[in-house]
């Protein structure tokens, strides 16, 4: 996965990220608050670490959400025909919180 901070304050960071076909994101959680925006690709898959069923979404650009907080262990999967890119922003609770560990 390619990353880019766009931009950090105390309390917000705005990501970039891009997925090519078949590539996945690294283990994580999401411990804040994000909106995420799709800025190009048609699929997209939730893997989750303890084994309980992959989601699958259909994504176009233009979709954006909201998402809360989750202790989950899960990793994004581009399963779409092309790349996958979204800009999504991170909510932090603290100044020193990062915004998406990753899972050991």
């Amino acid at each position: 996965m390619k990353e880019e901070i766009i931009d950090r304050r105390d309390d917000l960071v705005i990501r970039r990220g891009i997925l090519e076909p078949g590539e996945t994101t690294a283990w994580h959680t999401d411990p804040c608050h994000r909106f995420s925006v799709i800025v190009r690709g048609d699929g997209l898959a939730i893997e989750y670490r303890d084994g309980r069923p992959t989601e699958r979404f259909a994504v176009s650009p233009g979709d954006a959400d909201w998402d809360a907080p989750t202790d989950d262990v899960h990793r994004a999967v581009n399963v779409g025909r092309g790349t996958y890119e979204e800009v999504v922003m991170f909510f932090l609770d603290r100044r020193d919180q990062d915004h998406q560990p990753i899972a050991t």
